[in-house]
């Protein structure tokens, strides 16, 4: 088994091991490969599910279909996403719709099917042919564009192991972690275990109060990678060594995630050591506000229904808009963005209504557009595009 991306040799060289260990690297080197930002991976909209939704830096829709093996009806795929996609006109915040939108189509070979669909297409689509080419000890990920012949490449980084027979079963820590999540939370997290340890044969699995952590050994120059440890409620919370500045500095530092283990994760904020109190009292804060909001707006809606008197707090909702300004623009600059603030901001849209259907409105100019802005998110990521950096950074830091 390889590691960060899952191969397997074949007789005439390396494939990839299935479609979504191809989509999973990828995600991760989307930007370096082709210059396009991820918006979001198997996005659902009129029950067709798009691979990767992305964006370049225009702001033009992108579009990518992969396939890991030969595929002839890859065109009329990416036609019916297109279609879907304009009728509903997601991540309106992100993408300008009044640019044409690419359609990419990523596959080890094309059929001559998809030249023909594509000759008499009103649309166009830009073909890449993938191949994982050795150089010297190296791999690496071509992508080829099969009109202009133009490649770009991307290092696989890989450390080979045998199997995963010899992973040592999970620490008695670790089980007594994962007897308070449920069972899909529980399998999410022993996937990840495994894919950590068969990283790189120098991984280890170090045990100390409270916490699991994940490296090169426990000495003063160890070097790790991730950790996971719990809150006094017993959720179990995971950090990561990630670069600062938003992913983007040489600095590493141990970030607190947030993840559903479903997929979907967020950087909460960078903790040298503990769970982080700063992060832990500030979640409770917001979620404090978030409930406050949430009370104003049922008693708007209970005094809608029967026209009784009910306590409205106009003031409570500017101050809402105005710190949920704050935190946009906080995250925007660092990165950090928390669960709870999240959901804070999800409150934005029914505020709004309690704008337009109080008629206050007219006496704040501009707080309909204001929080129409509150739309734009901080940075998400998914749970493997942060695992896989997280290992990348290591194995650079040994």
């Amino acid at each position: 088994m390889l590691s960060s991306a899952t191969l397997r040799k074949t007789g005439s060289g390396w494939e990839f091991a299935n479609e979504e260990a191809l989509e999973d690297f990828v995600e991760v080197h989307l930007q370096s490969l082709l210059g396009l930002t991820v918006i979001k991976r198997q996005f659902t909209v009129n029950e067709q599910r798009c691979d990767i939704i992305a964006v370049d830096e225009n702001q033009r829709l992108v579009v990518l279909e992969l396939k890991n093996g030969e595929d002839r009806y890859v065109v009329q795929q990416l036609t019916r996403y297109y279609d879907a996609l304009l009728e509903h006109k997601p991540f309106g915040d992100r993408v300008d719709y009044a640019q044409p939108v690419r359609l990419i189509a990523i596959t080890p070979k094309f059929h001559r099917d998809n030249f023909t669909d594509r000759k008499y297409h009103g649309l166009f689509f830009q073909f890449l042919q993938f191949a994982i080419v050795p150089d010297g000890e190296k791999l690496y990920l071509h992508f080829k564009d099969v009109d202009t012949e133009h490649i770009a490449r991307v290092e696989i980084t890989y450390q080979e192991r045998e199997s995963t027979e010899d992973i040592p079963s999970p620490p008695k820590a670790l089980l007594k972690l994962l007897s308070n999540c449920e069972l899909s939370q529980q399998q999410e997290i022993l996937k990840t275990r495994q894919k950590v340890l068969c990283f790189d044969k120098r991984m280890e699995e170090v045990v100390s109060a409270g916490s699991i952590k994940y490296g090169n050994g426990n000495s003063k120059n160890s070097k790790f990678c991730a950790e996971l440890c719990s809150d006094s409620k017993g959720s179990i919370i995971l950090f990561l060594w990630l670069p600062l500045k938003g992913l983007t500095g040489k600095t590493i530092g141990r970030a607190r995630i947030w993840t559903d283990w479903d997929g979907n994760a967020l950087i909460e904020g960078y903790v040298s050591s503990g769970i982080g109190a700063k992060v832990s009292s500030n979640k409770k804060v917001i979620a404090t506000q978030t409930e406050k909001v949430k009370l104003n707006i049922t008693n708007i809606q209970q005094w809608q229904q029967n026209y009784r008197y009910t306590y409205f707090n106009e003031k409570n909702l500017i101050e809402y808009i105005n710190s949920a300004i704050k935190i946009i623009k906080n995250s925007a600059i660092s990165k950090i963005f928390t669960y709870e603030e999240m959901k804070y901001i999800d409150l934005a849209k029914d505020v709004k209504n309690v704008f337009i259907k109080m008629n206050i409105a007219q006496r704040y100019p501009n707080i309909l557009e204001t929080i129409d802005e509150l739309d734009k998110r901080a940075c998400k990521f998914s749970s493997a595009q942060l695992i896989d950096l997280a290992l990348q950074k290591w194995l650079e830091r040994l």
